[in-house]
């Protein structure tokens, strides 16, 4: 239980970080509907079990190498900005509202696909996972597979959920939304990622020159 109850303070104090991940459901959301949504979700907690799992398998080193971190950050960067722009100057200026939200499996595939690259290209996330798991092995003293599992089983399970609920929440703003709203929140949400990228792409300048 006090393994369960400190896998769920971690798991509460993620959802409070406010990032890109939080603005790519929201949208997804609005504009798709609920299911469309935890497509989004899904995919940004299965980047987080990939995370998890490289710290599991000791190759948390090779994550916080400056090459490594670099490479990343520069992409990661690149991705969000390229998301950012295309919301801006495509999704912006497009005349169709998302329309029922039923779509087809393969375009609910890439907003998986979304979810898990905008998650996964970001250096922090994986900074805070490598944190998270020196949290629990050092400071917890977690040692055995059954412990890890039971409290990242929680912190997922937490982060999962609360984005699960974002969505939800979202998604109820379709019957209230129009065209010109969705319009602004395409271009709040491009403004938004462009930020984040422009911020990790400074960010990753800095390791280069220290």
């Amino acid at each position: 239980m006090e393994i369960a109850l400190r896998g769920l303070e971690i798991g509460l104090v993620l959802t409070l970080l406010i990032g890109p991940v939080f603005f790519t459901i929201l949208q997804a959301s609005v504009e798709r509907g609920f299911w469309v949504g935890v497509m989004v979700a899904i995919g940004v907690s299965l980047s987080d079990i990939f995370y998890v799992a490289i710290c599991y398998l000791g190759f948390s080193s090779f994550m916080t190498e400056p090459g490594s971190q670099i490479y990343m950050g520069y992409a990661g960067g690149c991705i969000l900005i390229a998301f950012g722009l295309y919301y801006v100057l495509v999704k912006s200026r497009q005349k169709q509202f998302g329309g029922s939200g039923t779509i087809g499996d393969r375009k609910k595939y890439h907003y998986f696909i979304k979810g898990f690259l905008i998650n996964a290209m970001n250096p922090m996330v994986a900074v805070f996972w490598i944190g998270t798991f020196s949290l629990a092995t050092i400071d917890f003293g977690y040692k055995s597979p059954v412990e890890l599992v039971v409290f990242f089983g929680f912190v997922l399970g937490t982060v999962l959920c609360t984005d699960i609920a974002k969505a939800f929440l979202s998604g109820k703003l379709r019957q209230i939304i129009n065209y010109r709203s969705l319009m602004i929140l395409h271009v709040i949400l491009g403004i938004a990622l462009i930020l984040f990228g422009g911020r990790l792409i400074f960010l990753t300048r800095l390791i280069t020159l220290s």
